[in-house]
């Protein structure tokens, strides 16, 4: 007789996020690593989650992660969970625009409209230096007010959860 399939009572992304933990979840918990090594690993893949370096958040985390002597695996499957949230990465995206905006003194930019751009001005350095660096610096500086308490957050809670998977249970 087959098991019954219980499907989830939660939303659809929320469900979608479920699904994610629990697969990895025990992954992260069986890495033949040290506590504070996969809690490290952990914490900086979640801190390059949070900045607006979308193309290289998984080679950044990776490396930042070889450099620092932690788990390379929990850095890229940490900084994957923000992949999965992607529906909401834009708002937490301008949140951190918004903020950085604050922090900086700077007026927040007016809407750009990229219709006005060709194909060939996107390779033009001074579109780049007067369109995308003004955007980009506000948003890592404001994420940097996300991503250190996730990444501190995740580090202690990762720390607890693989120590407590590790200790050895008592038969009664």
């Amino acid at each position: 007789m087959a098991d019954p399939v219980y499907e989830s009572r939660l939303p659809g992304p929320l469900a979608q996020l479920k699904r994610w933990l629990v697969a990895h979840h025990m992954t992260l918990m069986t890495i033949a690593d040290t506590p504070h090594s996969i809690a490290l690993g952990s914490a900086i893949g979640i801190f390059f989650g949070f900045t607006p370096l979308y193309p290289l958040k998984t080679l950044l985390s990776i490396a930042v992660a070889w450099v620092c002597r932690c788990n390379k695996v929990a850095a890229a499957i940490s900084v994957t969970l923000h992949d999965v949230v992607i529906w909401a990465m834009p708002a937490i995206y301008i949140a951190e625009y918004h903020l950085g905006c604050w922090s900086l003194h700077r007026p927040v930019a007016h809407r750009v409209r990229f219709r006005q751009f060709g194909l060939r001005d996107y390779l033009d350095w001074h579109v780049f230096s007067r369109v995308v660096w003004p955007t980009f610096w506000p948003a890592f500086v404001g994420s940097l007010f996300l991503a250190i308490p996730s990444a501190i957050t995740v580090y202690f809670l990762m720390r607890m959860l693989v120590s407590r998977a590790r200790v050895p249970q008592k038969i009664v």
